[in-house]
């Protein structure tokens, strides 16, 4: 399974109760696909980029989870069909790089003095 970062922009215009649902189904949706939720990030209303005639400002949601690559296909076709996410991205999340033990210096008897 590889780690993948989701970021969903739901139709600002929803009533805070409607978004909880809509935040509550996305994760169901991920998890039926074969994915488990790690971090739901609620990011709150910003404006878009590009504003359209529809929409001017959205309601960002990013999901971290792990899933195998199939559902990223499914999830990206489930997508296509609702009303009420705006726009969605699928990206590889990032490999953690492990922490790295700073550099020793070489300490005054290991240096020669001339």
């Amino acid at each position: 399974m590889n780690k993948y970062e989701g970021l969903f922009i739901l139709d600002a215009s929803a009533k805070e109760e409607t978004l909880k649902e809509i935040v509550d189904r996305i994760q169901k949706d991920i998890e039926q696909a074969g994915g488990q939720v790690e971090t739901v990030q609620k990011m709150g209303q910003r404006p878009l980029a590009r504003t359209t005639a529809k929409q001017s400002a959205g309601y960002y949601v990013n999901y971290i989870f792990n899933a195998p690559t199939k559902a990223i296909a499914e999830l990206d076709a489930k997508f296509h069909l609702a009303t009420d996410v705006y726009r969605w991205q699928f990206t590889l999340a990032p490999a953690e790089q492990p922490e790295r033990k700073p550099r020793r210096l070489p300490t005054e008897s290991a240096v020669s003095r001339e």
